[in-house]
C-alpha cells in the first residue's frame, strides 16, 4: 500500500493555510486540468467535520466519481478525509499544519490502496504513485500561491 508524505513551507498564517486546504472552491481551481467538479455533498465553501463531497473528474481519460468524508478535524492543526466511495480500494489523506519561523509547515500524508490487486500494485510502481504525487504537489502550489498573496481573500470571506 503506497504512502506519500509531502511537506510544503508557506509564508502565511496557519489559519489561512488550514482554511484554504479545506476549501472546495480552491480545490476546483487546483484541479482544473482534470475538470474536477463537486457534484454532491458540500459543493462549495469550507468543508467541515462529518461532511462529505463527491467529485467527478477525468483521470487517465476516464471520468470517475469519488466521495470523501472529513473524519477528523482539529482547527487549525489537522484534518483527515477518507474515501467512502470511489475507484480506490481505500484512501486516507491527513492534512497537518504547524507554525514555524515566519509561516506554516503543511504536511500531507496520503495513504492509499489501488484496486485490482496485483494489477493495481504494478500500476502504482509504473505510474500511479508518481501521478498522485504530482496531483498533490500541484494542489499544494496553488494553496501556497493563494496564501502568500492576497488571492486567498477571493476564496475566504
Amino acid at each position: 500500500m503506497p504512502k506519500i508524505e509531502l511537506q510544503t513551507k508557506i509564508k502565511a498564517d496557519k489559519r489561512i493555510v488550514f482554511d484554504l486546504s479545506r476549501s472546495i472552491d480552491l480545490h476546483k481551481i487546483s484541479t482544473k486540468h482534470t475538470n474536477e467538479e463537486a457534484i454532491a455533498g458540500r459543493t462549495s465553501g469550507l468543508i467541515e467535520l462529518n461532511e462529505s463531497v463527491t467529485w467527478k473528474a477525468k483521470h487517465f481519460g476516464v471520468t470517475q466519481k469519488l466521495t470523501s468524508k472529513i473524519i477528523e478535524f482539529e482547527k487549525p492543526n489537522h484534518f483527515t478525509d477518507e474515501m467512502v466511495e470511489g475507484v480506490f480500494k481505500k484512501f486516507r489523506h491527513e492534512h497537518h499544519f504547524s507554525s514555524f519561523e515566519n509561516g506554516t509547515l503543511m504536511i500531507d500524508i496520503f495513504d492509499y490502496e489501488s484496486p485490482f490487486r496485483i494489477l493495481g500494485q504494478i500500476a502504482d510502481k509504473l505510474f500511479l504513485k508518481k501521478y498522485m504525487i504530482n496531483l498533490l504537489n500541484k494542489r499544494n502550489l496553488v494553496i501556497k500561491d493563494f496564501t502568500e498573496s492576497e488571492k486567498w481573500k477571493e476564496i475566504i470571506d
